[in-house]
């Protein structure tokens, strides 16, 4: 299993305001990342639980909501570890979109 894409994102909003962004915004972030059919979540604590299915594969994924930051990990299947480089960069870029 390759190592997991792991993104820090700072943010002024408090932990209530993202949680509401996160909620709000999440399929914006799938709708980035071209093929992905289906996207589901659910929160435990401060942690978002969510996963994209895109090409057959589901990429599991953790976003951890701290006071001043998002933590977000991203766990690829072998096949769409290929395209590893690709998704860090659309996490990278829309994420910090949502926490503005």
């Amino acid at each position: 299993m390759p190592q997991p894409i792991i993104i820090d994102i700072p943010h002024e909003l408090g932990k209530a305001g993202v949680r509401v962004r996160l909620d709000e915004g999440i399929t914006g972030i799938a709708g980035a990342i071209p093929g992905v059919g289906q996207v589901t979540h659910n929160w435990e604590g401060d942690t978002m639980h969510f996963t994209l299915a895109t090409l057959g594969q589901t990429m599991r994924c953790r976003a951890t909501v701290f006071e001043e930051k998002v933590h977000a990990e991203v766990d690829l299947p072998p096949m769409l570890a290929l395209f590893g480089q690709k998704v860090r960069e659309v996490f990278g870029r829309e994420l910090p979109k949502l926490l503005k």
